[in-house]
C-alpha cells in the first residue's frame, strides 16, 4: 500500500524500541516513512492520534482544522497551550507536531473537511483517520475514502464512551452502513473528558500504524464500543449493507 523509505542511524536510534515489536520491524517502520496520513480535526481525538502517528515516525502527516483556540478546548486538545488561544489551532498543533518530531513533513489545513477539499485531501495520502465530531464530515471522507480506495479508520466518543472502526474499501462495511443517515441527536457540543477522547485516538492510531505496516489485526468489520464509566471493552460485529449507496457497488 506504502513504499519504504530507507532509514537512517537517526531513525533507528529515534524508534529502536517499536522496532522490537514482532512482525514490524525495521520493514515496518521502513512503511511508516514512507507513508502518509490524513487526519481530520485536531482536537481532543485528532490531536492525540497525529501526536502518537508522529511520534511513530509517518513521513507525512495531513492535519485540517479550521477555526482559533477557545477556553473550552483546553481540558482535551493536547496539541493546544493556553498562550494559543484566540490563535489557530492548526498553527498549534503542527508547531508542536514539529517539535515532537522535525524529522517528518506536517502539513496543516486551516479548514474543516467540506466538499470543497475533500477530494483533494484524500488524494494526498495513504491513509486517513476521521476524528471529527460532526457526522456531515465524516460522511465526506468516508465517501471520498470508498471512492479512492483508502483505509479510514473511524473513531467518536460522547462522554465516557468511544467508538472505533477501520473501514476497508471493498473488504468491509462503511461509515454509511453503519449510520445510515445522519442520526438527528447527535449534536456539537457535549460532555467529553480528555482522558475518553484519547485513549480512543491512541487505538486509531495504532490501526492506522497496523494498516500501513501490515501486521496485526484490524477492526476490519468489527467496532469497538468503550465504556471507560464501567471499563467495559467489546467488539461487534458489523455487516456490510448491499444496498448502501456509498461502498454497496464497491468489489474488493
Amino acid at each position: 500500500m506504502t513504499k519504504r523509505v530507507a532509514l537512517t542511524a537517526a531513525d533507528r536510534a529515534r524508534y529502536e524500541w517499536q522496532m522490537w515489536t514482532p512482525d514490524f520491524g525495521e520493514a515496518g517502520q521502513e512503511k511508516l516513512k514512507g507513508a502518509s496520513v490524513l487526519i481530520s480535526r485536531c482536537g481532543g481525538l485528532g490531536g492525540p492520534a497525529a501526536y502518537e502517528l508522529a511520534a511513530a515516525g509517518v513521513g507525512r502527516l495531513v492535519i485540517a482544522h479550521g477555526g482559533n483556540l477557545t477556553p473550552s478546548d483546553l481540558n482535551r486538545q493536547i496539541l493546544m497551550t493556553t498562550d494559543g488561544l484566540g490563535k489557530s489551532r492548526i498553527e498549534s498543533a503542527c508547531r508542536r507536531l514539529a517539535e515532537l518530531n522535525p524529522t517528518i513533513e506536517i502539513v496543516g489545513e486551516a479548514a474543516n473537511i467540506s466538499a470543497d477539499n475533500v477530494e483533494r485531501l484524500v488524494g494526498s495520502v495513504d491513509v486517513v483517520v476521521s476524528a471529527a465530531p460532526l457526522f456531515v464530515e465524516r460522511f465526506l471522507l468516508n465517501r471520498e475514502a470508498v471512492r479512492q480506495g483508502k483505509v479510514m479508520v473511524d473513531a467518536a466518543m460522547y462522554d465516557t464512551t468511544a467508538t472505533v472502526t477501520t473501514i476497508i474499501p471493498g473488504q468491509t462495511p462503511c461509515l454509511a452502513c453503519l449510520y445510515p443517515e445522519d442520526p438527528p441527536a447527535w449534536r456539537r457540543q457535549f460532555p467529553v473528558f480528555g482522558a475518553t477522547s484519547g485513549t480512543a485516538a491512541c487505538i486509531a492510531a495504532l490501526e492506522a500504524i497496523k494498516a500501513i505496516a501490515g501486521f496485526g489485526k484490524l477492526l476490519a468489520g468489527e467496532l469497538l464500543v468503550i465504556d471507560l464509566a464501567n471499563l467495559s471493552f467489546r467488539k461487534m460485529k458489523v455487516r456490510r449493507n448491499p444496498a448502501c449507496p456509498i461502498c454497496g457497488g464497491v468489489k474488493g
